[in-house]
């Protein structure tokens, strides 16, 4: 039986929830984690007409990318729609989760997605990265355990740096300790102190799986009582940062280049803000989503086009002037997601054994029409 948490904690270590911008309401939006899944649908938003198309496929769990609770409800009114969508996800037992910037960050998600499909190459992050949070474990346990702890901290993913897996570091010592009345220890007798030869296991891994790694120590440990010293280290893993920006893998005009957006974002249309539009563009940068206000590190960049939904009149006169050249698709764009989303959903399912079945939604959500 397959449950969300399950299913959430496998793309948490893809992108977790500390990566998120701040007061982004993202994680569970409605439901249970403890709800079993057997049917699942990943989309873009989840709107009345999607939670319809849930329903009739028999979906238990809807996983998007916007949040469904942008606002928190204050009257549970049916009379507005959106409340009226609430009530229909409670009543046919339907779980929502949302992912939204977190995936928008994640090395390998929502910037990396649209990079790929808008042919930027050699990208790094737009907008100043952070660092990755990594911990280090450190672990007491009789010598005669110590391969066993190392081999399960291991496979939990600690000890993982660059090509290399299953690091760790040992030390011999010697454990004392007096167990009380009530104890039943591994070893030694109540009462009195006993002295243990043990080793001290350091492993480092990042804060995505610290839950995972935590669990298999205490599988594995045999004290009743483990002895652990864990702590935040600095200089290891990746950093995560919102966009993209590198080079075009074939310069083309400003023009060019919009048409060929139009054609690989399937767009009936979309806005341009460009004082040349004859200009050659050899450097892009993307930022899915509401990127407008970012616009100046992608001059900082010196990106010639900057590609992003939801520009302004005013700021689109400031982007006018500094020269740079935007390519506004709507914030609708990042429907690229589900296919990535849908893919990554059926590995892990085959990976983990999980027997569930992936579907994506077939619904346009874009609120516009060009006319």
């Amino acid at each position: 039986m397959v449950k969300v948490k399950d299913i959430v904690a496998r793309f948490e270590e893809f992108a977790p929830q500390q990566i998120a911008e701040k007061n982004d309401p993202i994680g569970l939006q409605l439901g249970s984690l403890e709800h079993e899944v057997k049917k699942m649908m990943v989309t873009l938003d989840v709107r009345p007409e999607v939670v319809e198309e849930a329903i009739e496929a028999g979906v238990d769990f809807i996983f998007a990318h916007h949040p469904a609770m942008f606002v928190p409800v204050k009257h549970f009114d049916l009379a507005d729609p959106q409340n009226q969508m609430y009530a229909m996800l409670i009543k046919h037992d339907i779980t929502v989760y949302a992912a939204h910037t977190n995936l928008d960050n994640a090395n390998g998600g929502m910037n990396d997605w649209l990079a790929e499909a808008l042919n930027i190459e050699e990208t790094k992050p737009l907008l100043p990265p952070k660092a990755e949070i990594w911990y280090k474990l450190a672990v007491f346990v009789p010598e005669e355990h110590a391969t066993v702890l190392r081999q399960a901290l291991a496979k939990a993913g600690a000890g993982h740096l660059g090509d290399y897996t299953a690091c760790s570091y040992s030390v011999s010592g010697t454990g004392r300790f007096r167990p009380k009345e009530g104890a039943t220890p591994y070893l030694g007798e109540v009462g009195q102190v006993s002295k243990v030869a043990e080793e001290k296991v350091e492993v480092v891994f990042p804060a995505k799986i610290k839950a995972k790694v935590l669990q298999a120590m205490q599988a594995v440990h045999p004290y009743e009582e483990i002895a652990f010293d864990l702590y935040q280290v600095e200089g290891l893993g990746q950093g995560t940062g919102m966009g993209r920006v590198g080079k075009l893998s074939t310069p083309m005009t400003v023009n060019e280049y919009v048409a060929f957006c139009k054609q690989v974002l399937g767009l009936q249309g979309l806005r341009l803000v460009a004082k040349d539009p004859t200009r050659v563009v050899e450097r892009v940068a993307v930022l899915g989503g509401s990127g407008a206000k970012f616009y100046p590190f992608a001059l900082k960049a010196q990106a010639d086009v900057y590609v992003t939904g939801d520009v302004s009149y005013h700021t689109a006169h400031d982007m006018y002037e500094s020269g740079l050249a935007v390519i506004d698709p709507g914030h609708h764009f990042e429907a690229i997601c589900k296919p990535h989303l849908k893919q990554l959903f059926t590995h892990w399912n085959e990976q983990n054994a999980w027997q569930i079945e992936v579907i994506s939604s077939k619904l346009n959500t874009d609120p516009f029409t060009f006319i």
